[in-house]
């Protein structure tokens, strides 16, 4: 699970929704590094992911600084990993700079689009 969200080769294969395709073009894995995805959308527009890795425990959890243009932007994502003996409990927080605004965001169906993005991951992690 780590390597899948620590890989750029392994997160191209899964962070976008079903019908898309990611294009990573930055990938610095360090706290202050910066990192941008481009998905390539079915009706050939794009959706830009970009952010700055503000917090990186190894193999425990990464959080980041993140806008999803054009829809979202100034959110805290952050991916909390722990080992349960062979499997990885996982957990996914979207941190939303006020109430408004994560209403504003539920509106819009963003959980829609992490769920097939998690889809996605899971149908990864099984291949």
């Amino acid at each position: 699970m780590w390597e899948a969200w620590t890989n750029p080769e392994h997160i191209a294969k899964w962070w976008n929704p079903s019908g898309s395709e990611t294009k990573i073009e930055k990938h610095e894995f360090e706290v202050g590094g910066m990192w941008k995805y481009t998905m390539l959308m079915s009706n050939g527009k794009s959706f830009i992911a970009e952010g700055t890795y503000t917090e990186i425990i190894n193999l425990k959890h990464i959080f980041s600084q993140a806008d999803f243009k054009p829809m979202t932007q100034g959110i805290e994502i952050q991916s909390i990993f722990k080992a349960i003996g062979n499997k990885t409990e996982f957990c996914f927080n979207v941190i939303h700079p006020t109430e408004e605004y994560k209403e504003q965001q539920e509106k819009m169906a963003v959980q829609n689009g992490w769920g097939s993005v998690f889809t996605r991951l899971e149908e990864f992690l099984t291949e």
